[in-house]
């Protein structure tokens, strides 16, 4: 069994046919996907999904390169929308990115607080893009923390290996997409090397990403079984035993599912 983390269904092509794509998905072993929201417009469109489809599961969030569109979203609005499903069971993605900045920093700085405050009062987890924003994203988190503990998924990794195990000290379960299997990303494969086989989960951030051999093509999360192969061999354990772990993994961060 493997799970895709963080995959976005209401995207196109995917969204198209979405049928033959988790056909596709659940035929390779993904018997899970969670499919991440990254605006308000479309969130009725993730509870339409996870209505129709026993294997997905959703969040709700608002993406940082939108923040400035959302600038009036609050926690309780966050914490009203995750409550209108059971199958909705993470908050996000928000975070920090400061490499487009299509958002004004001081805009995604609170609505990445208010989706804070939203996790600490549901307990839900909370699922962090973070780009060129290392520092602030720290400095962030671990201030919170102190306030009030909550559990966090970094996903999409890519960071340095400082920032890695910071973010490992606070608590943080860190996600692997298709990008630690390109080969310009060998100092990423080699922190990943490194991090706790307990603390990593899997992912494609699908349609983006697709691994390599596949890499160029739009991705799918049937296609998480090549991040899956290759991680494994890094690890010099078994695929099914990789599989196995960051499954259960998943399973401590946003608990059992039905």
């Amino acid at each position: 069994m493997i799970i895709d983390s963080h995959c976005h269904l209401t995207y196109e092509p995917m969204s198209l046919n979405l049928k033959d794509t988790i056909d596709r998905a659940n035929k390779d072993g993904v018997k899970y996907m969670l499919t991440i929201s990254t605006e308000d417009k479309s969130f009725e469109k993730i509870l339409n999904i996870i209505s129709r489809f026993k294997s997905v599961y959703g969040t709700y969030g608002i993406h940082p390169h939108e923040a400035n569109l959302h600038n009036k979203i609050n926690s309780m609005n966050i914490i009203n929308k995750v409550k209108l499903n059971k199958k909705i069971i993470g908050i996000g993605e928000t975070g920090l990115d400061f490499f487009y900045n299509h958002s004004d920093k001081s805009n995604q700085i609170s609505i990445f607080e208010e989706h804070i405050t939203a996790a600490q009062n549901t307990q839900l987890p909370l699922i962090i893009h973070t780009r060129s924003a290392e520092k602030d994203t720290l400095e962030i988190i671990k201030k919170r923390k102190i306030e009030k503990d909550f559990k966090f998924l970094i996903h999409c990794f890519t960071g340095s290996r400082d920032f890695a195990f910071k973010l490992l000290d606070l608590g943080a379960f860190i996600s692997a997409s298709g990008v630690v299997t390109f080969k310009k990303s060998k100092d990423l494969a080699s922190i990943f090397q490194d991090i706790p086989n307990d603390k990593i989960l899997v992912e494609t951030d699908s349609p983006y990403l697709a691994p390599v051999p596949l890499r160029g093509k739009s991705n799918e999360p049937s296609f998480i079984i090549h991040t899956v192969k290759f991680l494994s061999e890094l690890k010099k354990i078994s695929f099914e035993e990789f599989s196995k772990i960051t499954s259960n993994n998943f399973f401590k961060l946003f608990g059992k599912l039905n």
